[in-house]
């Protein structure tokens, strides 16, 4: 058992949450400014090193969870709790969408009583928020003993990436998660931090004028992150010239950085480019591209923030100082 007075040294922390299946549980925080990793596992039972067959048995008392190991400094804990509740339903104990069971129960695992302090707060806080009305139904744990999953559960959305699509869109998560965190006042809220054209684009799948944008003849290193969530999108590397007047690049950061939509509005068949966690829009990805690929990636500036190179290390986006060498 770990002491939940042991304090947080270095700015290196760690936090451990459980929400249903653990391999919709890593994409939410991976990638992401101040996240050093994130590794599916088990914990919150009463057996040592239990198997995936032995948990999903019911006996051990363990929780499918993940454990994230950040940088206190350029991701706090709050924001990883405001994640947290974006990424589950909240007011169902008893399981999470059609995985039931206490296997699959949400928890919040507490390291230290700072941790404890946060969360308690962050959760009266959605409960008072009416955005539910269902009480919330996530507990809070003191942290125990986490065990790692087996190999073939780590990373699952990488190595299994179509099957794992269907699992989530199946399982009915994606659809909740719509349903419940992009209402009318949650895009007010949005409305105040953009520009109107910012949010145009983002929100009403909107398009700036070609040739009439900030990036779109950028040639200066760096990164582009999405302007809503600041989730890591595109390189400067992949950026090149279509002459279409708008940022195009070869390829996104890495596959698992945006989603793709059929899209077929204004008479036209299009595949449609958003952002993974704020689903923002972001434009569309064409057959045109330079080879090998072949793709292009023509994207609004609308939907970006530039990060220069020399400015990752400051503004907490240093590990990807090597995706643009």
């Amino acid at each position: 058992m770990i002491n939940v007075d042991q304090p947080i040294m270095n700015n290196r922390a760690q936090a451990t949450f459980a929400g249903g299946c653990f391999w919709c549980m890593v994409t939410p925080f991976e990638e992401l400014p101040g996240i050093l990793g994130v590794v599916s596992g088990y914990t919150g039972g009463h057996t040592e090193n239990p198997t995936y067959e032995e948990v999903c048995s019911e006996t051990t008392g363990h929780a499918e969870a993940v454990q994230i190991t950040f940088d206190s400094e350029i991701f706090p804990y709050g924001k990883l709790l405001d994640i947290y509740w974006r990424s589950v339903d909240p007011t169902d104990g008893e399981g999470q969408f059609h995985d039931r069971g206490s296997s699959y129960r949400p928890a919040i695992f507490y390291h230290n009583e700072d941790q404890l302090k946060e969360a308690t707060a962050s959760k009266e806080a959605l409960q008072n928020s009416g955005r539910f009305d269902k009480p919330i139904a996530v507990t809070l744990e003191p942290i125990s003993v986490f065990y790692p999953a087996e190999e073939y559960h780590q990373d699952y959305h990488h190595k299994n990436q179509l099957r794992y699509r269907y699992y989530r869109e199946g399982s009915g998560r994606d659809a909740f998660l719509e349903n419940n965190w992009n209402t009318p006042k949650d895009k007010e809220e949005l409305r105040k931090k953009l520009t109107p054209m910012q949010y145009e684009v983002t929100q009403n799948k909107g398009t700036e004028p070609p040739f009439r944008n900030e990036f779109y003849n950028n040639t200066e290193p760096g990164l582009y992150v999405d302007i809503v969530s600041g989730e890591p999108l595109f390189s400067s590397r992949e950026q090149f010239d279509a002459g279409c007047g708008w940022p195009s690049f070869s390829k996104p950061l890495h596959g698992g950085s945006i989603l793709e939509h059929q899209d077929v509005s204004h008479g036209m068949i299009r595949v449609e480019v958003r952002s993974r966690e704020a689903d923002s829009h972001l434009g569309h990805v064409f057959d045109d591209g330079p080879k090998p690929g072949g793709l292009r990636y023509c994207i609004n500036s609308a939907a970006l923030r530039f990060i220069p190179k020399d400015k990752l290390e400051e503004e907490g986006y240093g590990r990807y100082l090597s995706k643009l060498e």
